[in-house]
């Protein structure tokens, strides 16, 4: 036995060892004594020698009649330190009982006792209960998302590899090489090696803050960027702007009460949208919801009444221009598809320019920057032709080691005034050199 694991005796100091005495009204900390304190009467502030206790020891049987629960303990400890199977050395540790002794008495007691079975189903179905009570949680049983390297997904996720449970570049990736020159010799001086110690220090807080970032990631979830997604599009647009701007402070409160917080606030949103509901049924003298449902129906009505009254206004303005009203019809067919209608630029000349092309939808509109994006819109160019037209040119240049107008005229066959502002646009860019 090692007298190590026993708490120290309050009155002397002294290490217990069984059977040793315990105070039955102290505590907590309970309050130990020693059998030599306990006959001295040893008091100690509230402590008493009148007071009631208890005598521990392990010298009764649990399972066994044969075995007492110190020999169940020592039996436990001596299959942990040298495993199961080795049942002659676990019988050289206890020192109590033979070979067969320990090997018969563990595996009756110990594996084929259904009591035992029973009592650890019953824990693990429990813990089971008590993780699905969580919030957005990141389950080990998920397949985690493997992104490649520098892909979209894998810069959404800041470089996280879930299968690894590690960063392409860790926080403070070159946090090492502080200590890469650090050794510790016995002919340092004290200033110098309190300075390396320092550095150490310096070091785990970062690998600590390294432990901690990856936890926030786990324990909300981020991961799984898309399964994140679709739960924060389930809230109105209104609670989604209050969750992006209040999703820097989720690592304070932690992962269910961050999710309560947003939940409480989309509750609150509801409550103050039908209370407003409510408010103008009220102003309209309404008292119940079958009159409440006939004002919606009118209302509807009269707003898509009212509206009709507003573009037959605006056919009656344009009506008389031909040239306008194609331009408002244009613009009321791209309302209609859900695009950002193009508003037309007046000319100084008195004659109507045509409106800047619409590049929403367009193929190829991404692969364009702002400066490329803005010559589309003016010259009225799509995005698909502007990037062949873009290619034939710089390879022609490569090619000639320079490119003159007429070349590109004779090279793209579309209107000289888009050619000439096309060829300057390269030019100024840099893509083309004049010949």
């Amino acid at each position: 036995d090692d007298p190590f694991d026993k708490p120290p005796c309050r009155g002397c100091s002294s290490y217990l060892s069984e059977p040793y005495v315990k105070c039955a009204e102290c505590g907590p900390p309970p309050f130990l004594l020693c059998l030599q304190c306990f006959t001295r009467g040893f008091e100690y502030k509230k402590h008493q020698s009148d007071h009631t206790y208890e005598i521990m020891t392990s010298d009764f049987p649990v399972l066994d009649p044969n075995w007492t629960a110190q020999e169940e303990m020592s039996l436990l400890e001596a299959v942990m330190d040298c495993g199961f199977g080795n049942w002659q050395d676990v019988a050289n540790q206890m020192c109590t009982k033979s070979k067969e002794e320990c090997e018969k008495h563990y595996m009756k007691h110990f594996i084929n006792n259904p009591l035992f079975a029973s009592t650890l189903l019953n824990l693990k179905q429990a813990e089971e209960v008590q993780h699905t009570e969580t919030a957005i949680p990141f389950h080990p049983a998920d397949d985690p998302p493997r992104p490649t390297f520098d892909s979209l997904l894998s810069r959404d996720m800041a470089g996280y590899m879930p299968a690894r449970a590690d960063f392409v570049e860790e926080f403070d990736n070159y946090a090492e090489w502080d200590l890469r020159d650090i050794d510790f010799v016995e002919d340092d001086s004290d200033i110098l090696h309190a300075l390396k110690i320092a550095v150490v220090d310096i070091y785990h807080s970062r690998l600590k803050e390294r432990q901690r970032r990856k936890k926030i990631i786990r324990d909300h979830g981020l991961i799984n960027l898309r399964k994140f997604q679709i739960l924060e599009r389930r809230y109105p647009k209104e609670v989604q702007d209050l969750y992006e701007t209040m999703r820097r402070f989720a690592r304070i409160l932690g992962p269910v009460e961050h999710d309560k917080f947003i939940e409480s606030h989309a509750l609150e949103f509801e409550l103050r949208r039908e209370i407003k509901r409510l408010q103008e049924y009220r102003a309209a003298g309404i008292t119940n919801f079958c009159s409440a449902r006939t004002y919606d129906h009118l209302k509807k009505s009269r707003d898509e009444e009212r509206l009709k009254r507003t573009m037959l206004s605006e056919v009656l303005q344009y009506i008389q221009d031909s040239s306008a009203c194609q331009q408002w019809l244009s613009r009321q067919a791209d309302i209609d598809s859900g695009l950002t209608p193009t508003v037309p630029v007046p000319s100084t000349t008195g004659r109507r320019s045509a409106p800047p092309l619409n590049l929403t939808g367009l193929p190829g509109t991404e692969k364009l920057n702002e400066k490329e994006k803005e010559l589309c819109q003016m010259v009225r160019l799509v995005p698909g032709a502007y990037l062949e037209y873009k290619a034939a040119l710089v390879n022609e240049c490569n090619k000639q080691g320079g490119l003159r107008l007429a070349q590109a005229r004779a090279l793209i066959k579309i209107d000289v005034n888009k050619t000439r502002k096309i060829y300057d646009f390269l030019i100024r860019e840099g893509y083309i050199t004049k010949a």
